[in-house]
């Protein structure tokens, strides 16, 4: 060794002081000394250099002793240096509300004069190619212990990053670091971010919150190395730690979840109801052979006092178990409280004037701003917090009813355009009912341009929204509710020239004693002013039912709750480090927190949607009797679900494989190009993992996620037929791109259209609270006296209609730390894999070329459906979008 080298190392060693501690506190000495000594052995030019670039002096955290005796001439000790990036709150974004709490901080840690023996984050390295003396086990670093400065406490705040320098001592044959186990002695949990070990260019990304050891966690919680593996493909030193790590997260399935845990258990909807508050608190299961159901996420708490086998609410202030890290980021937190407080004073002046009776629902839109804004918040001019946005179905000064046009406009293009389908007969028949259906020919040969029915058929000019059969079964007990009344409806159009659709007739059910008899109505487009109302409230009626279908079924059903069990599974089953959960890591943020939420205060007994639909307290049994009846996961995929409601038929000369029915079907034209673009990436990544069929059948990780997902997941449906074997990469293809285009741009759909499609009561009410009257009935007197006030008072009341704008305005919103599609945060995993990077980079491109095009569409005038005098610009799947209720915004996953 150079003499000048030599005695750069040893003034280096005399600034390292005297009471660095061992983690017995004892004081290190001076034989330990001499072993530093030779851990900067090789890299004293490099911490020259560092010094003269002014970087911070490196850490010397306290060493722990080995417990294998090493004979210090023979074996040469490398020193890494790593940065540890703890974050002291969830949220990382940098986000111009809480810029002052967002600074990035590289503290230099100086060890105590009296270090805390048994506090500290302890830190020790996984060799991912060697294994220790065992022969079984990983070959592990010397544990290193990191203690917070006292003047800076990290256990708090808003989401500053601190970052500590600490280092590694490992011996020359050590290999490649492939993880780092940790250990919190502290008493809060803190958020760990990120391990860097900048000399081998290794990146540990963590992003998780660490519990004491002590209290609550009695593992090592082990971050692996930015690298992609296959099972067969892990390093001989992660194989067991890839495989512990998995059988920490699965639990044992007993006892009380506590919201610091991480682990991920399956359990059916046994707490909706709270039978304890009473009868009319009380909910069936959903779950089992009586009422199938996907699974949810088990909290493992209590059963009730009255019944054994429903789960008790949280109480008080406790929220609904998700794992630890399924919680929501501060900023999204600080954001939803801001939106319910204005959702709170929003609603005070109309409960009053609906207590005082002064004024109806039709007056709700004296509550409705002139124009919108780009993001509400608690500023601005007291009109400003009292009042809301207009929705973009409301144009003031037009009429409050939802005329025929925008009535099938909104059936494609609108809240839910996933129920129209292709009349294949007429009359349309029900599988439930029997009878005949009371559509005939001579209420619709009028209104189909001198067209026989059979021509309209064989021409594909008559479609559907058949809510008869979903309705049927519950009408009865609906009708039997307080200020609730509904029919099982079924509502024919007819595609004009021009290719929008109108409305020719509509008719509505009432089950009847007799099992085999039902009472049905047909209204058609009115003749004479009061066929002109009885028509409107027919038109209500299907809003009504549509509005139901379109939150319970498509959106709460087809994508909250079937997707949560895929992303139980995938926490259960894949490793952090395998391809596939790198691939859907994104797309599984926040589902599960906004699933517990739901749960919470939503479709529970007395909860928000339960009031406002009209189902009421019978919403979550239809929601199971459609499970059962007619939800398929091989049909979920977009061209495959618009070819079974006949919007589309096989044409390999589409780019997208089909050709649409109605070529001017926004959400259908706009949601292929997306869903082309997903599948191209899936299928390079997959084809870059999986050669062949033997891949994919030699996956046990990926093939244990697949059978759980089903099994466990969808345990009332794992029997079925329709299920698509995972036997070949096309299987997987098609499996993993449906999953991708559920949770973005199917949830997307569904979501961001409630307020501006959804929240103008008047026109797309939630619940109807009259039945329409006949001659003959008492009421039908007061309809003919005042048929405008007669319509009034069958929607919703005027609180009703503000707390339904509220509470859709407040799911309508992106947060400010919105992760849309085409974006990736993560690539850093990929490295290595120049052909992925390039398959991301090239998705990102077809993301914004696709809302290029988008806006094409919306300036084509030929495209009547989203373009035109008082024609809204589709807008849902444009990708991007910015913060609050902008109706537009593809996010990753299902994060409202």
């Amino acid at each position: 060794m150079a003499a000048g080298t030599k005695s750069v190392m040893l003034a280096l060693l005399d600034t390292f002081p005297l009471h660095v501690h061992h983690n017995n506190g004892s004081p290190l000495c001076h034989e330990r000394r001499l072993m530093m000594l030779s851990c900067i052995s090789g890299r004293t030019n490099n911490i020259v250099r560092a010094r003269q670039k002014q970087i911070a002096p490196t850490v010397v955290a306290a060493l722990i002793e080995s417990s294998e005796k090493r004979d210090l001439n023979t074996t040469t000790i490398t020193k890494l240096t790593a940065e540890v990036a703890v974050r002291s709150g969830n949220n990382n974004n940098n986000n111009n509300v809480f810029a002052s709490n967002m600074k990035t901080l590289v503290n230099i840690f100086r060890p105590t004069v009296q270090p805390h023996a048994n506090k500290g984050l302890v830190l020790q390295l996984v060799s991912s190619d060697q294994l220790g003396p065992d022969g079984k086990e990983a070959k592990l670093s010397e544990e290193i212990v990191l203690e917070w400065p006292e003047n800076n406490v990290v256990l708090g705040g808003e989401g500053s990053i601190n970052t500590y320098k600490v280092e590694f001592c490992v011996d020359s044959d050590f290999g490649v670091p492939g993880a780092v186990a940790v250990l919190n002695r502290y008493d809060s949990e803190f958020f760990l971010d990120s391990i860097n070990i900048q000399q081998l260019n290794l990146h540990f990304p963590c992003k998780s919150w660490v519990q004491p050891v002590n209290k609550i966690d009695p593992h090592k919680r082990i971050f692996f190395f930015n690298k992609v593996y296959l099972p067969f493909e892990t390093p001989i030193g992660l194989k067991q730690v890839r495989e512990r790590d998995l059988r920490q997260m699965r639990g044992d399935s007993r006892g009380r979840r506590k919201s610091c845990d991480r682990i991920y258990e399956y359990d059916v909807y046994n707490d909706l109801g709270d039978p304890d508050k009473g009868d009319e608190y009380e909910r069936p299961t959903l779950g089992g052979q009586n009422n199938p159901y996907p699974t949810r996420c088990r909290t493992g708490r209590p059963p009730t006092r009255i019944d054994s086998h429903a789960e008790s609410r949280p109480s008080g202030s406790e929220s609904i178990y998700v794992p630890r890290d399924e919680e929501l980021a501060d900023i999204k937190k600080h954001d939803l409280d801001r939106a319910k407080l204005i959702a709170i004073a929003r609603n005070i002046v109309p409960a009053l004037l609906d207590k005082m009776g002064n004024e109806g629902v039709l007056n709700i839109h004296n509550f409705i701003r002139e124009s919108r804004h780009s993001h509400s918040n608690l500023g601005g001019t007291i009109e400003e917090l009292f009042k809301f946005d207009p929705p973009k179905i409301f144009s003031r000064g037009k009429s409050h009813f939802l005329e025929d046009d925008e009535f099938g406009r909104q059936v494609l293009a609108g809240l839910n355009p996933l129920s129209i389908e292709r009349l294949k007969v007429f009359p349309p028949v029900s599988k439930l009912d029997p009878c005949k259906s009371a559509l005939k020919e001579e209420h619709i040969i009028d209104h189909i341009d001198g067209m026989s029915i059979q021509q309209a058929l064989e021409h594909s000019k008559l479609f559907i929204l058949d809510y008869h059969d979903i309705f049927l079964p519950f009408v009865d007990r609906i009708n039997a509710l307080d200020d609730r009344k509904a029919y099982a409806t079924t509502t024919i159009f007819f595609l004009t020239k021009m290719g929008t659709l109108k409305p020719i007739a509509i008719q509505l059910a009432l089950p009847t004693m007799d099992p085999n008899t039902s009472s049905k109505q047909v209204l058609t487009p009115p003749v004479d002013t009061t066929t002109k109302w009885l028509w409107q409230l027919g038109k209500a009626h299907v809003c009504s039912n549509d509005a139901f279908v379109h939150t319970y079924l498509h959106h709460w059903l087809r994508i909250h709750a079937t997707m949560e069990p895929f992303i139980i599974a995938a926490h259960r089953q894949l490793s952090v480090m395998h391809p596939i959960y790198k691939l859907l890591h994104p797309h599984m943020r926040y589902t599960l927190k906004t699933n517990a939420t739901a749960r919470e205060t939503l479709i529970n007994a007395g909860g928000i949607l339960e009031t406002n639909f009209g189902p009421g307290k019978y919403s979550m049994q239809i929601t199971s009797a459609a499970y059962r009846d007619w939800w398929q996961f091989d049909q979920e995929g977009l061209p495959t679900d618009l070819i079974r409601r006949g919007l589309a038929v096989p044409d390999e000369s589409q780019p997208q494989g089909v050709r649409l029915v109605i070529e001017d079907y926004p959400y259908a034209a706009d949601g292929l190009l997306i869903w082309s673009s997903i599948e191209k990436l899936v299928k390079t990544y997959v084809n870059h993992y999986y050669k062949d069929v033997d891949a994919i059948s030699s996956d046990y990780e990926l093939q244990s996620w697949y059978k759980e997902f089903i099994n466990l997941g969808h345990p009332d449906h794992k029997n079925a037929s329709w299920w698509p074997k995972l036997s070949t990469p096309e299987n997987l293809i098609s499996i993993l791109t449906t999953i991708i285009w559920i949770v973005t741009a199917q949830h997307a759909v569904l979501n961001f259209s409630q307020y501006h499609y959804g929240g103008y009561v008047p026109m797309r009410p939630a619940l109807m609270r009259k039945l329409i009257p006949k001659e003959g009935d008492l009421d039908y007197i007061d309809f003919v006296m005042d048929p405008e006030r007669y319509f009034e008072s069958s929607l919703p009341s005027l609180s009703q209609a503000a707390k339904f704008m509220a509470v859709t305005s407040i799911g309508s919103a992106h947060s400010p730390e919105e992760e849309y599609i085409g974006d990736r945060n993560d690539l850093c995993f990929w490295l290595e894999e120049p052909k992925i990077i390039d398959a991301f980079k090239q998705f990102s491109m077809e993301i914004k070329n696709i809302e290029t095009e988008i806006e094409k569409r919306n300036a084509d005038k030929k495209l009547r459906n989203r373009c035109g005098v008082g024609v809204t610009p589709y807008e849902l799947l444009m990708p991007w979008s910015d913060q609050g209720v902008t109706g537009r915004g593809v996010p990753n996953s299902v994060t409202a």
